[in-house]
């Protein structure tokens, strides 16, 4: 269910909500009641709320947070200061959080409104709130019963200005929601459980966000696939009754776009591993091993939102590895697209196959930039921990460029090398190229894998997104599940490609 967002002109304790929520910034030599706001709130308290504010030494650090509960008319109403910083430093990923972080307190509280008491200068942050309301409001309730108390989410929010709201600064905050709602879907996917959401499920998905955006789509089949000589995925996808699907959407937009991109994402809808299947423990996870192509779904959804003025192809190759009498095996060696043989040394190392055929298709579109997005290794979890993803990029300057897009987008995204030396891994004495190398260096050898089927494309970025994808528990106004990384990151990219095209620049 989506949520309302209405903004106003007024004090947040005059409009009935569960919940009310006010940013505050940490300067040295203002004092907290210099916030109108809080002055407010500290006189219909009677200097409560100060009092509270000293007891607690809240002074609005970034990240800090005073929690007060009152009984207002008869009704429990919960106020929450939220710190934000210094004014000289906050910037649009602290915009953004300040949203999820305001609209998560409130599905914590079970509430149903909430109202929040922006600060000021927050008109040209106005996009980045309404992401991060978006983003912080989710959760996945879909198969739970209406009688849950997960039921009980967040139907509306009033966001306060101290200063009257122009249309423009409205017409961005609600592009901002289309664009939180955008990651939103992709993180719907990846929530959903294997047996709905099967690689003709995915495609189905969409299907169904490429009608409701307008863009083109091509969907292949199982004996397309094979026709087309997509031998590795046709290798992957034979151990299960779920056929595979490969998606190819297309955005164009008016007139003659300037640049061409192609984003590929995997969609194991489920991974088993195959005839090397994994421990059962943590096995349920796998059902989001296409995060990858629920990115891409969520990330050509945002790109129609905003009308970017560059041609983006969206592909996504969607697969079931499972250990079937028809599946493929250890020794085995494919064909691929591209024309290499590949040596076949375990079946869990399936994405980077899929990953191959569909990169192979990709460059045959001859794009400008071409980026693929994976859960794609365990050693990049191992070598980066739970909370940030690895890119690899095919030359400095372009990493350089990527790099400031993870500055807009707040997320965490660490480069690593393509370290040349690590190429033996992966030479095969009985085919063009083994499938995976040595125990050290996995995230690194599995990019060089992929390195190999992107032809003459100058302008490559690989994101190995294994670890924050998908959260085994809440973090930072997420809570367990799916988490759209790296499509915030994607879409600063695309937006910073689109305006150098028309010779403007991106603000941060």
């Amino acid at each position: 269910m989506d949520i309302k967002i209405a903004v106003d002109r007024t004090n947040p304790h005059e409009i009935v909500a569960d919940v009310r929520v006010i940013g505050v910034y940490s300067e040295k030599d203002e004092k907290l009641t210099e916030n109108e706001w809080i002055a407010a709130l500290n006189h219909q308290w009677n200097g409560g709320l100060l009092d509270a504010a000293v007891r607690e030494d809240f002074v609005g650090r970034k990240e800090q947070s005073l929690a007060l509960t009152s009984i207002e008319e008869g009704k429990v109403v919960h106020t929450i200061l939220h710190g934000l910083g210094s004014r000289a430093v906050f910037q649009q990923s602290d915009a953004r959080t300040f949203g999820i972080k305001a609209a998560s307190r409130a599905n914590q509280l079970k509430a149903e409104q909430m109202v929040i008491g922006l600060p000021e200068g927050w008109e040209e942050h106005a996009r980045q709130i309404g992401e991060g309301v978006a983003l912080g409001a989710y959760r996945f309730t879909k198969y739970l019963s209406e009688a849950h108390p997960l039921q009980k989410k967040l139907k509306k929010v009033t966001l306060v200005s101290l200063a009257s709201v122009g249309n423009k600064v409205k017409d961005q905050l609600k592009l901002g929601h289309k664009i939180g709602s955008s990651i939103n879907i992709s993180r719907d996917l990846a929530n959903e459980p294997p047996n709905v959401m099967t690689p003709i499920g995915l495609a189905a998905a969409a299907k169904k966000m490429a009608k409701a955006c307008g863009l083109k789509i091509h969907v292949f089949d199982f004996d397309e696939i094979v026709r087309r000589g997509m031998k590795l995925i046709q290798a992957v996808g034979q151990g299960s009754v779920h056929e595979p699907r490969f998606v190819h959407m297309i955005y164009k937009p008016s007139g003659k776009p300037k640049k061409k991109v192609a984003c590929v994402g995997k969609g194991v809808t489920f991974d088993a591993g195959g005839i090397s299947i994994k421990p059962a423990v943590g096995m349920h996870a796998m059902k989001a091993d296409m995060s990858g192509a629920g990115n891409v779904v969520g990330l050509m959804s945002a790109v129609a939102a905003l009308q970017l003025k560059i041609e983006v192809h969206g592909i996504m190759v969607c697969g079931e590895n499972l250990p079937d009498g028809g599946a493929y095996r250890p020794g085995d060696i494919w064909g691929s697209l591209d024309g290499k043989t590949v040596e076949i040394l375990n079946t869990d190392a399936e994405g980077r196959l899929l990953l191959a055929d569909a990169l192979a298709y990709a460059r045959s579109l001859k794009p400008d930039l071409l980026i693929d997005n994976a859960t794609l290794t365990g050693a990049c979890v191992v070598a980066l921990g739970q909370t940030c993803s690895a890119f690899y990029a095919s030359h400095d300057q372009l990493a350089d460029q990527f790099k400031e897009s993870i500055r807009i987008s707040g997320e965490q995204i660490w480069r690593m090398p393509l370290l040349e030396d690590l190429e033996e891994q992966i030479k095969s004495d009985v085919a063009d190229i083994k499938q995976v190398g040595e125990r050290y260096g996995g995230s690194i050898t599995a990019a060089l894998f992929l390195r190999e089927f992107i032809g003459d494309v100058k302008d490559w970025i690989h994101v190995d997104l294994a670890g924050p994808a998908f959260l085994d528990r809440g973090l930072g106004g997420f809570p367990k599940g799916a988490t759209g990384h790296g499509i915030l990151t994607f879409l600063a990219f695309l937006e910073s490609l689109a305006m150098k095209c028309d010779g403007a620049t991106q603000s941060s």
